[in-house]
């Protein structure tokens, strides 16, 4: 499958995640949500990452859409990793990796790379951040500059 890229219609999907609930990509069908998907709980980068959108939840929450955490670990990896760093962004298991594979965020060998994908409320990838290296995230700085370029 082609990598989708900015202008096309998002993978559709259907993962369950923290909180006891399933996610379904339809679910933001005239909100939009912002996806990101990360290599793993507990790691050091992503504990960084999910740190700091814990620490700017109030202005995630003023970017408009929701925002989705995803990666390969279980849903009670997510619940640990969501209670021990008292994170908010809801967390959703790809345990077999197949929405990643759809996303075309994964690296030979099956790891996760660290991406970004802002979809609109007509479900149309607007912005795609795909990272080749795990070392660096995008920022709320980085997600706010990528929406004033949309709006």
């Amino acid at each position: 499958m082609a990598k989708p890229d900015v202008g096309d219609p998002a993978p559709e999907f259907e993962l369950p995640g923290t909180g006891d609930k399933m996610y379904a990509l339809a679910d933001y069908a005239g909100t939009g949500v912002i996806l990101t998907f990360y290599p793993g709980d507990f790691t050091p980068v992503c504990t960084k990452q999910f740190c700091s959108y814990r620490d700017d939840a109030d202005r995630i929450d003023g970017l408009g859409m929701p925002m989705l955490g995803i990666s390969p670990q279980s849903v009670s990896s997510h619940e640990r990793f969501m209670q021990e760093k008292s994170l908010n962004v809801p967390l959703l298991a790809d345990e077999d990796k197949t929405v990643a594979g759809d996303y075309g965020v994964l690296f030979p060998g099956g790891f996760v790379r660290r991406s970004v994908f802002v979809v609109d409320g007509d479900l149309v990838i607007r912005h795609r951040d795909v990272k080749l290296l795990g070392g660096s995230y995008q920022s709320v700085d980085d997600i706010e500059q990528a929406l004033a370029g949309l709006r």
